[in-house]
């Protein structure tokens, strides 16, 4: 099949996907053009018209905007699910439009799914980087160690720094490291808390207390090898207002199609009959399927056992009738309580800054999908890992230009400039609102 010509945002989308979306009529994909419009008043202007839009829900955004019910209930609501892990109503605005904008609104393929090709993103990319850095660059890379304290003491210029951390091994044993030069939080909302927590001097920084004050979300992850292969529509897959769901959000991803059904993706539990010369005769290499629930609150108290017989008995079957054929050959289940960031209305000021508590304490910066990046900030929005690795570059662009005289800094790649119709609209908007004529009474 030929590939989809690339028109502009958002015609380009709206033919591409037109197949796609038969079960919501095209008055309700109209009304989409609300968000359009809010979408352009918000992200082009300055910090301050953000965060009004920040004290407000997604769902009270839809309604002053016009979005149809049927739009919001069985596309855009599963979407958050599955992209901020949170319903509308419990999702600041602004970050629900940046989320919609950089995955969906900005470019024609902005929503298309990347599935690394082979293993996972800690084998495939994080292992290797961290053999680079102690194999090129001499560093130790610790493990398994949780960090405790983190001390800070002032110099005899009375400037404070973090000068002390205490951690505990893999092993369960307490150790300290002193004479500290920098550190970067590049942790979650759950490791900021428990960091913080356990360290009264950083707690004293209106940045760090705040920042341990937001809470997270709860995320489940499985995996389920079946005897035989399901063929599916598409190998990236939502679930939407099923019951079984209770609340959460859920997709399943047919990981035997994004990367080929090898022995790598079964390990023990292939079971292939083999003749003399090694050949396979019979495989019992099924389809594999990644399952996630996010918001999984709903979820999290049923044991493994119960979620997997939710999946194969009620969710897959549903999705696709041929997965009641299949049986299980082998399954996982990881629960995560609290992990993941959670962009509730009102949390964009206590989110903690890339530059952490800044000159009062220079050493000390933040990095995460979640931080505040100020005047460095990045055009990847919302909860994604591309958000995560810029911000780490910049921090420790940041703690060098902050402890050392000279220092080439690493350069980040930006986003594709936005279209040309999205930068008229913006200027456009400003004119307008500049003018004085429209006053935005939808926020505040």
């Amino acid at each position: 099949a030929q590939p989809f010509p690339m028109l502009p945002s958002p015609l380009g989308q709206v033919l591409a996907t037109f197949p796609l979306f038969e079960r919501i009529p095209l008055a309700d994909r109209a009304s989409m053009v609300g968000l359009l419009l809010a979408t352009v008043d918000c992200l082009g202007n300055d910090e301050a018209t953000q965060m009004e839009y920040d004290r407000m829900s997604a769902h009270d955004l839809f309604v002053k905007f016009g979005l149809s019910k049927r739009l919001v209930e069985d596309f855009i609501k599963p979407t958050l699910l599955v992209g901020l892990f949170k319903p509308p109503e419990e999702l600041s605005a602004l970050v629900v439009m940046e989320l919609l904008y950089y995955y969906a609104l900005a470019h024609q393929d902005s929503f298309d799914v990347r599935w690394i090709k082979n293993g996972t993103v800690a084998d495939s990319l994080i292992m290797p980087l961290a053999e680079k850095l102690q194999n090129v660059y001499g560093l130790k890379v610790m493990g398994g160690c949780r960090v405790g304290e983190i001390s800070v003491e002032k110099d005899e210029d009375g400037k404070a720094g973090a000068n002390k951390i205490t951690y505990q091994n893999s092993d369960g044993e307490t150790k300290t490291l002193h004479d500290v030069d920098g550190v970067i939080l590049a942790l979650g909302c759950k490791g900021m808390e428990s960091v913080v927590k356990a360290s009264p001097d950083l707690a004293r920084f209106n940045e760090f207390s705040l920042a341990a004050s937001l809470k997270g979300i709860d995320v489940i992850s499985c995996r389920i090898w079946f005897d035989r292969i399901v063929p599916t529509r598409t190998p990236a897959n939502v679930f939407s207002r099923f019951e079984a769901l209770r609340g959460a959000g859920g997709t399943f991803f047919m990981l035997d199609q994004l990367q080929e059904n090898s022995p790598d993706l079964w390990g023990a539990a292939a079971a292939d009959v083999l003749d003399d010369d090694g050949e396979i005769i019979e495989s019992t290499r099924g389809s594999v399927v990644a399952c996630d629930f996010y918001n999984a609150g709903g979820v999290m108290s049923l044991s493994d056992e119960d979620i997997i017989k939710t999946l194969t008995d009620e969710l897959l079957p549903s999705a696709v009738p041929r997965f009641a054929d299949a049986k299980v050959v082998d399954s996982w289940v990881g629960k995560y309580p609290g992990v993941v960031s959670w962009f509730s209305p009102g949390s964009y000021n206590k989110r903690p800054p890339l530059e952490g508590a800044g000159d009062a304490l220079p050493n000390v910066k933040c990095a995460g999908d979640w931080v505040r990046m100020g005047e460095r900030e990045h055009g990847a929005k919302g909860l994604c890992q591309e958000r995560a690795f810029v911000s780490g570059f910049e921090a420790a662009n940041s703690l060098l230009r902050s402890t050392t005289d000279s220092f080439v800094a690493t350069q980040v790649l930006p986003v594709r400039e936005d279209e040309a119709q999205f930068k008229a609209a913006v200027e456009l908007n400003k004119k307008v609102m500049g003018s004085g004529l429209l006053p935005r009474f939808w926020t505040r």
